[in-house]
């Protein structure tokens, strides 16, 4: 039988080793990621912090929620327009989402990824 997944407090959980942010605009920013569950169908939640700085973000094949849990960061949409985030802010970024973000303190997020395949309907796969 299954059991639940519980973390006590995700602002002081394990998120994994810090290395270099791939995209980011500076060297030096760094983020950390830990999986705490994944599905059959690649759909995963877990834990994500990012240190001060800017980097460019996609989302392709997949949807992503995210929930701030510490942190602050103004975040841009490719068309310019932009939202602030903080603990307690909540947002989804759907599958072919673009943006920007600057971190303006350590952030740290609980997420979740679903792929767009695990929504694909298998009767109109098939035909």
């Amino acid at each position: 039988m299954p059991k639940s997944i519980h973390i006590t407090d995700v602002v002081t959980t394990d998120a994994g080793e810090h290395h270099d942010k791939a995209t980011a605009e500076e060297a030096g920013q760094t983020e950390s990621s830990r999986t705490v569950w994944e599905s059959a169908e690649g759909i995963r939640s877990g834990v994500w912090e990012v240190t001060p700085g800017a980097f460019s973000s996609t989302r392709p094949e997949y949807h992503e929620m995210c929930q701030i849990v510490s942190g602050r960061a103004t975040i841009f949409e490719e068309d310019g327009s932009s939202f602030e985030v903080q603990a307690g802010s909540l947002f989804v970024t759907p599958e072919g989402w673009k943006g920007r973000w600057v971190v303006h303190e350590t952030l740290r997020k609980a997420w979740v990824v679903i792929p767009f395949a695990a929504l694909a309907d298998p009767v109109r796969s098939e035909a």
